[in-house]
């Protein structure tokens, strides 16, 4: 069986496993909604808002 999609609760990156790759938590939810792929986050101005700085695909809403 296939390991669920799962959201830090800290940074919002989406992931399969039980450890964030990014801020090293294990906060993590299957209680999220939506998603956005950030390729370049020096230049996306999304990423800017959303204080993204790694590329990725990261959760729009995280509860």
């Amino acid at each position: 069986m296939a390991q669920k999609e799962k959201a830090c609760r800290n940074c919002r990156r989406i992931i399969k496993g039980d450890v964030c790759p990014i801020c090293k938590s294990t906060t993590l939810t299957d209680d999220w909604s939506g998603y956005l792929i950030i390729v370049d986050p020096n230049t996306s101005e999304i990423a800017k808002t959303m204080r993204i700085n790694v590329p990725g695909k990261y959760a729009l809403r995280v509860r």
